[in-house]
């Protein structure tokens, strides 16, 4: 009988998880062989590690250097727009939007490493649940971070997969797994995904607080803000302000523009609100996305380029104006402008949520309500925190949406995929201009089939639940 491509055993990799955590958290002698549920759910500190090698999986490599963690699925989306350019290297297939067919490494990496870490969520709830020795308010803690894990991983098969949920719901999505399970289960819905994904988030944000080993890992802020993004791609808008406004606190938000040009690789800085950390004796090398692709200033690959359309949305006294020209390269060339925003070292951090993401994601969520007064004001507040100069527009209705959309892209540019996932939600497309290496034949037309993957050869091969039928007419 056919099986799942994603095997997940109970404890048999334990150990590697124990020998991957965080120095500052792990630092007993590395075990040589397996390690037993009774010891890793027989304490707090034993399934806190065990989140640690969850979380050490976030940024480590995958399977390529384009296929690493978290940041490989955003960065290969960052490429698929129109703001930045891709020069022939990795990532250079997404850039061309030509990365989906069922053999391809994007599609086999996206869905293997996803479900990779819902499994590890499933293990991880499932020990907790079955622990004699834990209290049951760590129970919650521990179910609510690996609850918000495991939504954030749905939410990113659900986007892969299949059209955005508002072009319609009833359409196939990627199997639910919720036990720990050797057997492959046929297809969902995209409205029962998102179910999921709502009932997660929803016990995560009831059953987590403030506290947190480490800005790497969950609390409520974090799984707030990953229920913004989801609500914003539901149109939820009343859902997406507040979950945004919770996340960073509400109020006046804390914003420091001294900080935007230190080269966004440390996890510290105080406007990140939940950050993927990496140490120099755990080190990214070179599938480090951003880092290692946009920085033209130290060994890295050096591939990734800025339209020149998209330099010219800035004014000069806007702190993220971080563009340098290139000597002797003509204006038309792609490879005339490079950003300096990411710093490359082997131990660069990787944005996952700041503070900024969430004002935007409220403003444009009250905008859409037709709170246009306080929308603008909270637009106009990290404007005018970003450019001493900036000058409120004065903008309603879709020209002040319209007007947020931009700035999402300009404050966000290659951390999360911003352009790409906005375009998909929106239902808006993406149109290549200015100086780009690739143009018309890498458009996105509005709900475009290149906005998502094919389903994996390998699950249909793997999985009696699943048949060639599944990719007719994706």
């Amino acid at each position: 009988m056919k099986k799942i491509f994603i095997k997940i055993s109970t404890v048999i990799f334990i150990f590697a998880f124990l020998t991957a955590c965080e120095d500052d958290f792990v630092n007993e002698p590395a075990p040589t062989d397996q390690v037993g549920e009774n010891v890793i759910f027989g304490s707090r500190t034993g399934a806190d590690a065990y989140i640690s090698g969850i979380m050490r999986r976030f940024r480590t490599q995958f399977d390529a250097t384009d296929s690493a963690g978290l940041n490989s699925i955003y960065y290969a989306r960052t490429v698929k727009g129109n703001d930045l350019i891709q020069r022939n290297t990795w990532f250079t297939y997404d850039y061309e939007n030509d990365n989906r067919e069922p053999t391809y490494r994007r599609v086999r990496f996206t869905w293997n490493y996803s479900y990779h870490m819902i499994g590890q969520t499933n293990i991880l709830i499932t020990g907790v649940e079955n622990s004699p020795a834990l209290s049951d308010q760590d129970k919650k803690e521990l179910i609510g971070q690996a609850k918000a894990i495991r939504a954030l991983f749905y939410f990113q098969l659900a986007q892969e997969f299949q059209h955005t949920y508002s072009y319609d719901k009833t359409l196939p999505a990627p199997p639910i797994v919720t036990s720990i399970t050797t057997e492959g289960g046929p297809m969902s819905t995209l409205e029962e995904m998102y179910t999921l994904i709502l009932d997660d988030l929803t016990y995560a944000v009831a059953n987590l607080n403030d506290s947190r080993l480490g800005k790497s890992y969950i609390n409520k802020a974090v799984a707030n803000g990953i229920l913004s993004r989801v609500y914003l791609t539901m149109e939820n808008w009343a859902g997406a302000q507040t979950a945004a406004n919770a996340a960073y606190g509400g109020g006046t938000p804390f914003l420091d523009a001294s900080t935007y040009g230190n080269g966004f690789d440390d996890y510290t800085n105080p406007e990140w609100i939940w950050g993927s950390a990496q140490s120099s004796d755990q080190s990214n090398y070179y599938w480090g996305a951003p880092h290692a692709q946009a920085d033209h200033y130290t060994l890295s690959y050096s591939a990734t380029y800025v339209n020149n359309d998209f330099v010219n949305l800035f004014s000069a006294t806007d702190v993220r104006a971080l563009f340098a020209e290139k000597l002797n390269v003509p204006d038309e060339d792609y490879r005339n402008w490079v950003t300096t925003k990411f710093t490359f070292n082997f131990d660069s951090d990787h944005p996952i949520i700041r503070t900024a993401e969430m004002l935007l994601t409220e403003a444009e969520a009250m905008a859409r309500q037709s709170f246009d007064v306080p929308a603008a004001a909270l637009l106009f507040s990290l404007q005018s925190n970003r450019d001493i100069n900036a000058v409120a527009s004065g903008n309603t209705g879709v020209d002040l949406i319209s007007e947020i959309m931009v700035e999402r892209r300009k404050e966000l540019y290659a951390e999360i995929g911003v352009e790409w996932f906005d375009a998909k939600r929106t239902r808006s497309g993406i149109t290549r201009t200015g100086n780009q290496r690739i143009m018309s034949v890498a458009d996105l037309s509005a709900d475009d089939k290149k906005f998502f993957l094919k389903i994996p050869q390998i699950e249909i091969d793997a999985n009696d639940n699943i048949d060639d039928s599944i990719n007719a007419d994706r």
